[in-house]
């Protein structure tokens, strides 16, 4: 009988909140804008539509180096993130993630760009789902993908952290 593998977690505070961030023995698998008590529920059909077959283990040292990272990050210190990732998507949303993780800190583009930059120009709505579904927020900075006029639109853990994340990077000023 062989054992079911394991996606450990743990949470860490935030200058956004509570995040809740998961960990394949491959690499950083989720970060969740929440506790695990509020986020359990999405994890767990997360898990059950990618996973199937995975146990849940709190393990604060398995996550020891990504919050390190995060903090680093949160107070102005990284710019970079060089964590292992395990993306679980499509072909095409590992495509758009990928591309989002080369946009630089402090810069962002629009859907628009994303879409030429893969070779997709009429790809805008697919890029935009796609990074609706950016199971590894932060790390990989969908927070830096605006709409073509400049607009903040869309983000899973809301337009106020979307608007706090540019800031800390000195994106944006101030919201027009």
């Amino acid at each position: 009988m062989s054992q079911r593998p394991f996606i450990y977690y743990d949470e860490m505070d935030s200058p956004i909140g509570m995040l809740t961030v998961g960990k394949t023995k491959k690499g950083i698998c989720f970060i969740e804008f929440g506790s695990m008590k509020d986020t359990i529920s999405c994890i767990e059909t997360w898990l059950k539509k990618k996973f199937m077959n995975v146990s849940l283990e709190r393990n604060e040292e398995e996550l020891k180096q990504a919050f390190e990272q995060l903090n680093e990050y949160f107070r102005g210190q990284r710019t970079n993130f060089d964590l292992p990732l395990d993306l679980i998507g499509t072909r095409f949303q590992t495509l758009v993630w990928n591309k989002v993780r080369e946009i630089p800190y402090g810069v962002t583009k629009s859907y628009k760009q994303i879409a030429l930059e893969i070779g997709a120009p009429k790809a805008v709505r697919a890029i935009g789902g796609a990074n609706n579904r950016n199971p590894i927020p932060v790390i990989i900075p969908c927070h830096r993908v605006i709409g073509s006029n400049g607009s903040m639109v869309g983000y899973g853990g809301g337009l106020d952290k979307k608007e706090q994340l540019l800031r800390l990077e000195g994106a944006i000023e101030k919201i027009s």
